[in-house]
């Protein structure tokens, strides 16, 4: 067996996968409407450069998290942009329960 193999077969499972799909499916629809594809933009980069500071060291301050939360909320009206957001939270999770299954299948190496 060659690991390099089966990560690249993982990759190939997670983008052809029914919630890799659907995420890009909502994209798309997204991107389709002008107006929905700057709002998501501009909130995407927003999260982006919070991360960022955060991975830096930085607390985000209340008033930070205030208006994202705010700006989160009000994009969600938007039945594409809540689309999308719900198909992201979905995939998330999938893809957060894979990084959990090889997590599990490391420990006996690890410790």
């Amino acid at each position: 067996m060659n690991v390099h193999d089966k990560a690249y077969e993982l990759a190939k499972s997670l983008r052809e996968c029914p919630e890799a799909q659907a995420l890009k499916a909502a994209r798309a629809a997204v991107n389709g409407e002008a107006e929905a594809s700057r709002m998501l933009n501009e909130f995407l980069e927003r999260q982006h450069q919070l991360q960022h500071r955060m991975m830096g060291g930085e607390e985000p301050s209340p008033a930070d998290l205030e208006m994202m939360n705010k700006l989160y909320e009000v994009l969600a009206l938007n039945p594409l942009i809540s689309r999308y957001f719900e198909a992201e939270r979905r995939f998330g999770v999938m893809f957060d329960d894979v990084n959990r299954i090889l997590g599990e299948g490391l420990k006996s190496v690890l410790e």
